[in-house]
């Protein structure tokens, strides 16, 4: 089974086989941030259970490539079959989240928590999902398959499948508000 899953990865990033050759190139000699981590996080979920020893090994190994790359993702997190990540930085996805199959993330992107209201909890994202810079996405909603969301979305509602959902646009104020920002250095 884990097999199966990291080659449905390593698919995403057009490699089709997994071998020494193919771990070299993505461990060390042109090394993929994304394909790298999801390696490591998916062997972390695989030895959970079944040797604590490996485990911890890659729990560690997992903790110093968050660090490093700016992936904020638990290795509790449900995340589907051919999981793509297209640049590395600023990514947070809560550790309760489900992610379906083929979905792909941008960077900036956090997918967590809602604290209040009727959508408190966690939202779960279905299958062939692209997730864009800068978005958002918070509360107990769920995300239908084959939908888009657009760089610098806040999602805080259900959204169903087959839909494309951008930001709202731009709202310009007629007022200076930078003396409120803006702290200049005076002797």
């Amino acid at each position: 089974m884990i097999k199966n899953t990291l080659l449905a990865d390593y698919k995403r990033y057009n490699l089709s086989k997994i071998n020494f050759r193919t771990l070299f190139f993505v461990f060390i000699s042109h090394p993929i941030p994304g394909l790298k981590f999801m390696t490591i996080f998916r062997l972390t979920q695989h030895y959970r259970r079944k040797n604590r020893l490996l485990f911890y090994f890659c729990f560690l190994w997992l903790r110093k490539l968050k660090v490093k790359y700016g992936f904020d993702i638990s290795y509790r997190t449900q995340i589907g079959k051919g999981f793509y990540i297209g640049h590395f930085g600023n990514i947070v996805i809560h550790g309760d989240v489900i992610i379906g199959e083929n979905c792909n993330i941008s960077q900036g992107i956090t997918i967590g928590v809602g604290n209040y209201g009727e959508k408190k909890g966690i939202p779960t994202i279905g299958n062939r999902v692209f997730i864009g810079p800068n978005a958002c996405i918070f509360g107990a909603i769920s995300v239908g398959n084959n939908v888009t969301i657009g760089a610098n979305t806040v999602v805080t509602d259900s959204i169903a499948d087959g839909k494309t959902v951008l930001p709202s646009k731009m709202i310009i104020l007629d007022k200076d508000l930078s003396p409120y920002y803006i702290h200049e250095y005076t002797n």
